[in-house]
């Protein structure tokens, strides 16, 4: 294979795609398998990208960046959705949820995303990852919130009503958002409400990856049916 795998995001999710990436080459999904990432706005990248290229912006949702900047940014690179955009993601989701909190009928399940006004995708999309949580998952309860939005993170303590209860960052990597923002509304030091991890470098996102490189090509291909290799988010 002679094309190339770009990894798109900002400087935050370096140390994560590039986790993807090295995992990506073992597998030989590409001739080429690279990452790049910009500061505030894709019009800093710096790099050359032709038709050979396919782009994976690594965010959660379609919004300005991966829809517009992005692109405009890479005009003759073939772009693919987002990583978190994927079904499969929600079986990362609930792993981080595992990893914090055993599932039960007495355990809740909080998704905290960005939530930003302008991004109804991504707000959309939290909301698929916890519907498909409520019927995949043995978590009594599953609900979302949000950093800039209603319902608002600073009220997960007092809305979730199981024994044992878990916020998990929907987020690709850690970041200020995940670190600091998140814990201080959520009240993490009162205690009582565990603190997942997010997506990070979760196999099912190397998964999505690869997924989302093998529809682009199909696409172009014109092949009707592709065989991806994420899962659809089941447990």
């Amino acid at each position: 294979m002679t094309d190339t795998l770009l990894l798109v995001g900002r400087n935050h999710t370096r140390e994560t795609a590039e986790r993807h990436a090295a995992r990506l080459r073992e597998r030989g999904v590409a001739g080429r398998v690279r990452v790049e990432t910009y500061e505030r706005d894709p019009a800093e990248l710096d790099v050359a990208a032709d038709a050979d290229t396919y782009v994976v912006p690594m965010a959660v949702a379609p919004d300005r960046d991966t829809t517009r900047g992005i692109p405009g940014a890479l005009p003759a690179a073939r772009h693919c959705e987002p990583v978190g955009a994927s079904a499969a993601v929600t079986r990362a989701l609930a792993d981080r949820a595992r990893e914090a909190v055993d599932p039960d009928d007495d355990a809740s399940v909080a998704l905290v995303a960005f939530g930003d006004t302008s991004m109804a995708d991504a707000r959309r999309t939290t909301e698929e990852h916890a519907d498909r949580l409520r019927k995949s998952s043995n978590y009594g309860e599953v609900t979302t919130a949000y950093l800039l939005q209603n319902p608002a993170a600073e009220c997960v303590r007092y809305n979730l009503g199981g024994d044992r209860a878990v916020a998990v960052p929907f987020f690709v990597a850690p970041c200020e958002e995940t670190e600091k923002a998140l814990p201080e509304k959520l009240e993490l030091d009162r205690g009582g409400l565990a603190y997942a991890d997010p997506l990070g470098d979760h196999e099912a996102v190397t998964d999505t990856i690869e997924a989302e490189l093998s529809k682009a090509r199909a696409i172009e291909a014109g092949t009707a049916a592709v065989t991806p290799v994420a899962t659809d988010g089941g447990n």
